[in-house]
């Protein structure tokens, strides 16, 4: 529990405060003592035979303890790369010849630092590892070894992890600090997307109050989508620079949120509250794009998917579940009750943020690791990776990568296209929902706002089967499959969301012709599960397809979906009246149908020419090397 307060913000802010006597680091301390390949190495002592098989062993060793990691690249992220564009580490070719690129993942001193190169080499190296069965056995009764640092030409030691069971790596946390993070940025990611439509059930009030059309009270809730989805066009390329880190971020938006959150309970005009509808979007955004990334940053490739359901699971169910909240209060207390139920949800997150929160950025957690080295010892050759990769690297030139290059990829490259176009068009028939309820449920079925909020329900449901489903394939085909087989091509990922694809269709059609007071209100509820629980599975398998197509961009292609499923939302829920209002709910829901019928011909055609389009793009990563190469076993971790 010590280290999880010494790296969250409450830590830190101790840490400052008494000039560091407080919540050390073993650096810190007085009994510290580095491990003697780093002492070698700093006095200029070449590292003998023995240590060189040491550092290969470790290496490997890390390569089993870890297994392979699917984490959204960051700057300075620690793959293997091409060496022709930075400081290289110097290797003796024994070396070479005992631990080949392929046969293992490389020490984070190892890595070279051209970051588009590091995030394409990660990917493979990552799936063409090859353990001869003795070395694995073996490896297997290897608690602790020391991992023995490279150094650069330019003489630098490059700082890295000092042992193969370092408790400062987030894939060596223990299970149940995973599972608090993993806790944490899910409630979180719920708080900021129930925020969202919690709103919903005020729109009534708000319209009484201020005098506005039902359009602009609707408003409230678009504008908020809209700022969570240019939030992270901003806020993710901030999280991505070692320097900075995700916890300040996430910490810091997030205080903002709920000092937000405040003056919007008690916005005393109209053009108030939309303005700071917006900046509660803005400010909680963080999480939407870079909590996947704070969970590939601690979980290996075979258990990310599980993580990565719980944070979608929270995701998803957050819109759902806030007109449930509300709907009891607000006709009671009045339509700022909703508002204030977002500040009671939200400031006790954000205090178990600031609390128990750790950073999970590798390239971070070395980065201060190689200041802390270098004051205690005197020496400057003390250098983390990202220090050297950004070196010569303006932020500016990050922060414009970040946004010209999702767009550059999405415009050039058919299937994000495709990804970016499909689950924007699902995400607003999602939020289109939130404003037929009120067209069906009490006007067919006489039910009030609590009712209609326990109708939403059913998306819970949903997400519930979809969980089960995926979970069930992942445990009993695919990753048995992994282990025999090896990994298989990217488009196999598509394989859940083939027959998923038709779901969406057969419910919104079932909702849209059962939605009337002659069939029982259960009938249309089931078509809304139907819809939920297959899309729920449709979004697993694109967001695990995108970042193994295309590892590199991981970051920047989630960053820039949020965006286009946020924008396509905001305009739906404005469209959505005047939609049902013209066609009804009927012929305006059977619209819709429609349009998610090119999510099936979409899904099936990706499924078949996906590994074409990839060959013929400059931006994805080719499959090829990446078949008949079976998981270890600490991938299944």
């Amino acid at each position: 529990m010590a280290d999880i307060i010494r790296e969250a913000a409450i830590g830190q802010v101790i840490r400052w405060v008494s000039g560091n006597r407080y919540l050390k680091y073993p650096e810190e301390k007085d009994d510290f003592t580095l491990p003697e390949p780093w002492i070698q190495l700093m006095n200029g002592i070449p590292i003998t035979s023995a240590n060189t098989s040491t550092s290969d062993a470790s290496t490997a060793a890390e390569d089993k303890e870890t297994g392979g990691i699917l984490r959204t690249p960051s700057n300075g992220s620690h793959g293997s790369t091409a060496r022709d564009q930075s400081p290289q580490p110097s290797r003796a070719p024994k070396d070479e010849e005992q631990a080949p690129e392929s046969g293992r993942r490389r020490s984070s001193a190892e890595q070279s630092v051209s970051h588009e190169h590091a995030q394409h080499s990660e990917w493979g190296d990552m799936t063409r590892r090859r353990h001869d069965e003795d070395e694995e056995h073996e490896l297997e009764k290897v608690k602790s070894i020391p991992i023995v640092p490279q150094t650069t030409k330019d003489g630098a030691i490059l700082v890295d992890w000092y042992y193969t069971d370092d408790p400062d790596n987030p894939y060596n946390w223990s299970r149940n600090k995973r599972l608090l993070i993993n806790v944490i940025i899910c409630l979180y990611t719920f708080v900021v997307y129930t925020t969202s439509a919690i709103y919903t059930t005020s729109e009534g009030g708000i319209m009484q109050r201020f005098g506005v059309s039902e359009i602009k009270a609707t408003l409230g809730l678009s504008i908020y989508v809209l700022g969570y989805g240019i939030g992270p066009l901003i806020f993710s390329p901030l999280s991505e620079i070692p320097l900075i880190g995700r916890n300040p971020v996430y910490i810091a938006t997030m205080f903002m949120f709920v000092i937000i959150s405040i003056p919007t309970a008690f916005a005393p005009n109209y053009p108030g509250l939309i303005v700071l509808r917006f900046l509660q979007g803005f400010f909680g955004s963080p999480c939407l794009a870079s909590g996947g990334a704070s969970l590939g940053d601690m979980y290996s490739l075979m258990a990310l998917p599980f993580a990565m359901m719980s944070w979608v699971a929270a995701a998803y169910c957050g819109p759902a579940l806030g007109p449930l909240l509300s709907g009891f209060a607000v006709p009671v207390e009045g339509w700022r009750w909703s508002l204030f139920i977002s500040i009671w949800a939200s400031a006790p997150v954000f205090i178990a943020m600031f609390l128990l929160l750790p950073e999970t950025s590798s390239a971070n957690i070395l980065l201060r690791r190689a200041r802390r080295l270098r004051k205690l010892t005197g020496n400057k050759r003390f250098m983390s990776q990202s220090e050297i990769d950004q070196h010569n690297l303006r932020y500016r030139d990050i922060f414009w990568d970040a946004l010209i290059k999702p767009l550059e990829i999405t415009l050039k490259d058919p299937a994000v296209l495709f990804v970016q176009v499909y689950t924007a068009i699902i995400y607003g028939i999602y939020y289109s929902f939130f404003e037929v309820f009120p067209l069906v449920y009490p006007v067919f079925y006489g039910m009030n706002l609590g009712q209609v909020g326990l109708v939403f329900l059913c998306i819970l449901v949903s997400c519930i089967i979809g969980i089960v489903v995926y979970s069930a394939y992942l445990y009993f085909w695919q990753n048995p499959r992994i282990e025999k087989y090896g990994w298989p091509v990217q488009e196999e990922r598509l394989i859940p969301a083939l027959p998923a694809s038709i779901g969406p269709t057969i419910g919104l059609f079932l909702f849209a012709w059962t939605a009337r007071a002659s069939i029982h209100w259960i009938v249309p509820t089931i078509g809304i599960t139907i819809y939920g629980a297959t899309v729920f599975i449709v979004m697993q398998a694109v967001f695990i397809y995108v970042p193994l197509s295309y590892p590199r961009y991981a970051a920047s292609l989630f960053a820039a979906n949020d965006f286009f499923r946020s924008a396509l939302a905001c305009g739906s829920v404005l469209f959505a009246h005047p939609l049902f209002g013209n066609l009804g709910v009927a012929k305006g829901t059977s619209l819709l149908g429609g349009l998610s019928v090119i999510g099936i011909i979409g899904i099936w055609l990706l499924y078949y020419y996906g590994g074409r389009l990839r060959t013929l793009s400059k931006f994805a990563e080719s499959d090829e090397p990446k078949t008949g190469e079976p998981a270890t076993q600490q991938e299944k971790n």
